[in-house]
């Protein structure tokens, strides 16, 4: 977009390279695709180019450098994305948005001013330097804008996931990873024992953290079973081959009226093709020999995922990505439950989480579930941090003492409404500074596009 300013202070740098990602991310999508919506609870593409830069530029204003509007109505345009919450789907149109000339041009010139001033306060006092009152506010600031660039980073990955694969660049397709036939052999269980998980962190940790991160929690857990890897597309696959879509039984009765409304019937990147079409067989051919076509099931029909270049015979191995609404089902079904937070945690305990794993934009699809057993806690739980976010049963809401940011008040206390739910972990397209164990996630349960997938547990 613009030339990066000379780095001044490691924040400064964080912020320049999480700019890259972002970059790299609108490049993917061909221009004339840039008003698309590929999915109708968020934004058009176009919003987040000027989004990421008016977000900097408006919390950055009056607190961390004097930054002049020099075009607030597109600050005000830019200024907040959307929530995914069923129904109030938004109704604009592409040419209700300026052009992408304007859009690009509000973005650089943004960009071009933080940089000035901000460049300028490091060469002064540089953020984060010394303890004064002044230079931890400055620290939290950036931080806060590293972390949203990186949050839209993932948020952006998979709505970029749903755009149809001839609306972007080609050549990025990544080999798929799988050993074909060990569904069996992936669906363990490991005994956790009873003891004390530690939610959130105090204030004086002397870290960044996000306000619903703060008040730090201690909750005894009883023992408890959780299943050593997170549920695979096969045995999911399982689940729906014995009619688990069509079984009232298994689901709440909201999840099971937005499941008949919305004619849900299997997560949201697989879909089914003949395999007796010859260009199935020929497209399964080309997409990996190794996964013989996933072990296709004896049926006439072949199920296939949609990966961020492909689409490809879906991989058994890797985990299954669906909402809270499918992840609960599938647990009933099972005889189990989806963990709490706190049962999560604790079975995390001892977890190295920044260790090897599938995390910090190192791939775009999943890797199998097993592929990372140096990611393991202290009690052989596998791949917690990584490869997909996962769903816990547990309403998020407030940690004890709980205080807003006072620049951003509702970031985290807007959706203290009983309708979210608390994701744990990350997954390919999660940065590596939020896999630290206070990270709060949380979703809506009919949202089935985040890369999410779950465990269970029993008693």
């Amino acid at each position: 977009m613009n030339r990066d300013p000379a780095p001044h202070h490691p924040l400064v740098q964080r912020l320049i390279d999480a700019r890259r990602i972002t970059d790299d991310l609108f490049a993917i999508v061909k221009p004339e695709f840039l008003y698309e919506r590929p999915i109708r609870e968020r934004h058009r593409i176009v919003f987040y180019i000027g989004h990421l830069e008016a977000f900097d530029r408006n919390l950055f204003d009056q607190r961390l450098c004097d930054l002049p509007a020099f075009d607030p109505q597109l600050d005000q345009l830019f200024a907040f994305g959307i929530d995914p919450v069923d129904g109030g789907f938004p109704t604009d149109q592409p040419g209700d948005w300026p052009s992408l000339d304007a859009v690009r041009d509000y973005a650089r010139r943004a960009r071009e001013q933080i940089d000035r001033e901000v460049g300028a306060l490091a060469d002064k006092a540089p953020p984060g330097r010394g303890e004064s009152t002044q230079a931890a506010a400055a620290e939290q600031l950036l931080n806060v804008a590293i972390e949203h660039r990186l949050m839209h980073a993932e948020t952006l990955a998979y709505m970029l996931h749903q755009l149809p694969l001839e609306q972007k660049v080609s050549g990025l397709n990544e080999p798929v990873a799988t050993q074909p036939g060990r569904t069996e052999a992936l669906a363990s269980m490991v005994r956790v024992p009873a003891g004390t998980a530690v939610l959130g962190m105090s204030r004086d940790a002397g870290q960044f953290g996000w306000d619903n991160e703060f008040g730090e929690m201690h909750v005894e857990v009883p023992a408890f079973e959780i299943d050593r890897h997170m549920v695979t597309n096969g045995a999911f696959l399982t689940f729906i081959e014995a009619g688990g879509y069509r079984e009232r039984k298994w689901w709440s009765d909201k999840d099971w009226a937005w499941k008949e409304d919305e004619r849900i019937e299997h997560p949201a990147c697989w879909s089914q093709r003949d395999e007796r079409d010859p260009r199935h067989e020929r497209d399964a051919q080309d997409a990996h020999d190794a996964t013989a076509l996933s072990d296709a099931h004896s049926d006439q029909a072949a199920w296939t995922l949609r990966t961020m270049f492909d689409e490809v015979p879906l991989p058994l191995d890797w985990p299954a990505y669906v909402s809270h609404a499918e992840a609960s089902a599938y647990a009933r079904w099972a005889g189990k439950t989806l963990p709490t937070e706190a049962q999560w945690q604790r079975a995390a305990h001892g977890a190295p989480h920044a260790a090897s794993g599938n995390f910090d934009f190192r791939s775009w699809d999943p890797r199998p579930v097993d592929a990372y057993p140096d990611n393991v806690s202290a009690f052989g739980v596998e791949g917690q941090f990584g490869n997909g976010w996962e769903w816990t049963s547990t309403l998020f809401d407030a940690l004890p003492g709980f205080e807003a940011f006072p620049f951003y008040l509702g970031y985290s206390a807007n959706f203290f409404d009983g309708q979210h739910y608390v994701i744990k972990g990350g997954s390919a397209r999660t940065a590596q500074c939020m896999l630290r164990p206070a990270f709060r996630n949380w979703f809506q349960p009919h949202y089935q596009f985040v890369y999410a997938g779950f465990r269970c547990v029993k008693a």
